[in-house]
Parts: C-alpha cells; structure tokens; sequence
C-alpha cells in the first residue's frame, strides 16, 4: 500500500512510519521542513495549507493519515491560540480540497482529532455518543473551553469535505505511551525518576491513554474494517484517576516516592516551562466504545501492565 502521512514529524508520525515500512508499505511524509525521517521514508514538502505540487501524491493512495496541527504544549496567549487552530483547519481543508480534486483519491482518510474533546468529567465515561458538552465543567477553567472549541473546528473542517470515494475517520486520540524519547511517556517516566512523580491536583482527574501497540493495532483495524467510519475513540478501555496513574507508574519504575504538586504549584510551573495545567489536570474519562463493540481486542488494557512493559523498552 502507499500511505501519506501529512505532518508525519512527530513522535505518533515517527511510530506511524516505522510500522507502516516495516510491513513493506510506501510511506510519504508531508512536511514544512526536511525532517529526520527514517530512509525509506519519503518526505515532501508543503505549507500546510495550500494547493500545491505534493498533492500529486495522493493520485492513487491507499491511505491518508493526516496529523497536522502546531504542537498545544505552549501557553494559550492570542498569537498560540491563532497557530493552533489555523494550523488544523487550514490542514484539512487543504487536504480535503486534494483528495476531490484526484482522479484516484485514497480509499481511508483517517483524520487526527482528540480525546480532549469530551467534557470534563469524573462521574462516568465518555464514548463516541456522549460528552462533547456538559460533565463536570463547573470545576473546568474557562480557558480550558478553547481546547474543545479546536478540537471542534478542527472536526468541523474535515465533516465539510464531501468525499463519496474516501471513507473518513475521525481519530479521538487519548495521549499515545510509547518509550521513545521526548514522548509523553519519557516525559513522565524522567519525572518519576527524578522524585517529582506524584498525584496532580487533587489527583482526581481522570487520565486517558494508550499503549503505542494497541494505537498500531487500532489503526490496522480500522483499514480492515471498511464499515467503520466517523468518530472513533482511541484509548485503552481503562482510563484511571491521576493519582492511581502516577502510583503505578513508580512501582514500574522502582520508585517507592512522588512528590505531589498542588494545583497552585502546577499553575505556577506552568508558567516557567511555557505550557498549560489542563494538559495535567483536565479529567479525560474517555472509553474506546466503538471499537469494543466492533470486536477489537486491547493488547495491554490495563495501565500497570502497560507501564511496566515501558519501563522494561
């Protein structure tokens, strides 16, 4: 198969990429800038939205994965918020306008989104069918709205393309664990290890995520399944309170101690390293409904056991 990967740069693309090779697929990358890319990864130049000479490369394609967006580990001032939306709306639409112009447009045009979609909640889960609006929101920070009002957009924009030859998938991605380096995973393991590893907040908040290989696993089911289509929650069914999550994470880790952080601490942090507490204490309950009920099987479902095999990598 030939697969595009349209801001394939990042830490899922670099995952992406190496299983697709591994399996003797062409994989494209677009990207604003020449990447470290594996060799057999070909790597195209584009500005991300608009029409330009890489959109020839998706004449023919199997598969268009597309994971473009500026990366939201920043403070929200006016101008980060501008690049964060602008970057995954005019993305899509650039892409969308790609694939109906090819005579032979890919066949699955899966489309990154976000877990962080959902409402803010601890009381129950949220699947594919509920909790974009309502949950616990009266203890959610109102800037926390403008995650959900990108996540939205960015839906939106890929909704809008009508597309009777591509079949679309909306990607609602909990954060992905792999033991690459510079990941969340690595992030969270170096502050456990140095000391710093204990609940947030209150510890309350519910955290989402998947193992990389069960991530891998999902995206092959969904190539195989044509009948699946719309939005699809990538999670593991277990999603756990913070500080259940950071307690099994040290015992992985050999850590016997964590230092909390309270909230005020965290907001203050926040500040000095230039990024946002909500991506720490936003309670993301999320569960991977419709892929539970369409037979897929989880690899590693439980955080313990997935830790713990990270740890070992």
């Amino acid at each position: 198969m030939k697969i595009v990967l349209a801001g394939g740069s990042g830490q899922v693309g670099h995952i992406l990429a190496a299983h697709f090779t591994s399996q003797s697929h062409e994989v494209v990358n677009f990207s604003r800038k020449a990447p470290v890319q594996p060799e057999n990864v070909r790597t195209v130049l584009w500005d991300a939205k608009t029409l330009g000479d890489w959109a020839a490369e998706l004449e023919g394609a199997d598969i268009l994965i597309n994971l473009a967006g500026r990366n939201v580990n920043c403070r929200y001032n006016r101008g980060n918020r501008r690049l964060i939306m602008d970057s995954r709306v005019d993305s899509t639409r650039v892409l969308a306008q790609a694939v109906a112009k090819a005579k032979r447009p890919p066949r699955l045009w899966l489309q990154s989104s976000t877990a962080t979609i959902y409402a803010h909640r601890y009381d129950a889960p949220n699947d594919e069918r509920t909790g974009i609006v309502g949950g616990s929101e009266a203890d959610a920070p109102g800037t926390w709205k403008f995650s959900i009002d990108v996540a939205t957009a960015w839906e939106r924009a890929f909704d809008a393309a009508s597309l009777p030859g591509t079949r679309k998938v909306k990607l609602r991605s909990a954060m992905v664990m792999s033991p690459q380096r510079g990941g969340v995973f690595d992030v969270l393991l170096g502050l456990v290890r140095k000391g710093l590893g204990g609940r947030a907040g209150d510890g309350r908040q519910f955290v989402s995520w998947i193992h990389y290989r069960d991530f891998l696993a999902a995206i092959d089911f969904l190539t195989a399944h044509p009948e699946l289509d719309g939005a699809v929650n990538l999670c593991s069914p277990n999603p756990l309170p913070n500080s259940d999550f950071m307690r099994a994470l040290r015992q992985a880790a050999g850590i016997s101690f964590g230092l909390p952080a309270s909230k005020w601490m965290l907001e203050l942090g926040a500040i000095f390293l230039r990024t946002e507490t909500e991506l720490i204490l936003k309670s993301r309950r999320v569960i991977p409904a419709r892929l539970l009920e369409s037979g897929f099987k989880f690899q590693v479902p439980a955080w313990p056991e997935a830790a713990r095999d990270l740890c070992s990598c």
